[in-house]
């Protein structure tokens, strides 16, 4: 680790002497860049002399322990040694965090996609619990829910919701939801109380910037029609609705959730621009290195990873391992100890892959 540390050290030098540079403060963009580099990196310079200080303690400790003529003198160092030796792995620990590659999509917002899978209509009431507990999260965090799309069925269930949700940090917590959630309970329509298992697909997308990737207006079909389902006498009767095909990948999205046609076209071009820009992350990552393709870094969402047990009031995440008995709250949106847990069992994945 000390080789990584000394890189880093190394860099932020480089970088303050070229802050220095008469060819780089004569350029703004150069400044603006250099200096966001300097002051992403302080915090780990900082906490990088904190770590060289106890490791120079420690030596002048164990020195005078071995050296010193002074019992009283080496009492003291023996004392301040074994301070020292406690706080060193927590210091450690703190440092291989902080050098562990922080996702730059971890700040945006994202888009949601929720879809019923197996179970018929309590897989679609399963949907809209989903989508209200991701709701719930959002509002305790003070973060904005906006529906995009969905597919309503008669019993208060959909086939699918598509929403997006904008606040700080969205797509850093989130995240870890894309996948395959499974229900186990007596669906309200079971007369014989039998306990049924269904299951809905989430889909987590960061929401892509237009610098992100460019798409050509050729390349796209857009239909309007008239939309369906709530919402009063205007809906059935304007065409405000609208569906775009990005016709080189297939891939189809639309939005009806706004009486104007302009507001719906924007809604569903930010959903296109995040699924487009899913599908480049997933190529890269498959051409980075396919043995190391996990169910978070491509999104891929083929596996099961989460059960929602009613009867026994129990949440567990399979991932990690995680069991809660506290199924309500959960579903209130109650999910910080999940998602705390799931960053600390990747984070210390992507450790163990960088050999620190």
């Amino acid at each position: 680790m000390i080789e990584k540390l000394t890189a880093i050290e190394n860099k932020y030098d480089e970088i303050t002497a070229k802050l220095s540079d008469q060819t780089v403060i004569s350029s703004q963009k150069d400044i603006q860049r250099y200096s966001k580099e300097r002051s992403d990196l302080e915090p780990l310079i900082v906490k990088i002399q904190e770590y060289r200080k106890i490791l120079s303690d420690l030596e002048e400790a164990e020195i005078i322990m071995k050296s010193s003529d002074d019992e009283d003198l080496r009492e003291l160092a023996k004392e301040e040694y074994e301070d020292l030796k406690i706080r060193k792995p927590n210091l450690e620990n703190e440092l291989k965090l902080m050098l562990v590659p922080k996702d730059p999509r971890d700040g945006r917002n994202v888009v949601v996609e929720i879809r019923a899978g197996t179970g018929g209509e309590e897989a679609a009431l399963f949907v809209m619990d989903l989508f209200r507990m991701y709701s719930r999260y959002a509002e305790l965090r003070k973060w904005k829910v906006e529906l995009i799309d969905s597919n309503p069925t008669g019993i208060g269930g959909a086939k699918e919701v598509i929403a997006t949700i904008a606040g700080a940090g969205a797509y850093s917590k989130l995240k870890y939801e894309s996948g395959v959630h499974r229900v186990q309970r007596v669906p309200v329509t079971e007369g014989s109380g039998r306990i049924h298992t269904s299951a809905s697909t989430v889909a987590v997308l960061p929401e892509a910037e237009e610098f992100d990737l460019k798409i050509d207006e050729k390349d796209l079909r857009i239909d309007t029609f008239c939309s369906s389902g709530p919402g009063g006498q205007g809906v059935n009767t304007t065409y405000s609705a609208i569906r775009i095909v990005h016709i080189p990948t297939g891939v189809t999205v639309q939005c009806q959730d706004e009486r104007s046609q302009l507001k719906n076209k924007i809604k569903a071009m930010k959903v296109l621009r995040a699924r487009l820009y899913e599908l480049e992350i997933e190529k890269v990552e498959r051409e980075r290195a396919d043995d190391r393709k996990s169910q978070v870094g491509t999104g891929d969402r083929s596996e099961r990873i989460r059960t929602y047990n009613f009867p026994q009031n129990r949440v567990t995440d399979h991932r990690i391992g995680l069991t809660l008995h506290k199924l309500a709250q959960v579903l209130e949106g109650d999910l910080e100890d999940i998602f705390e847990a799931l960053a600390t069992h990747y984070e210390a994945k992507k450790l163990q892959e960088m050999n620190i």
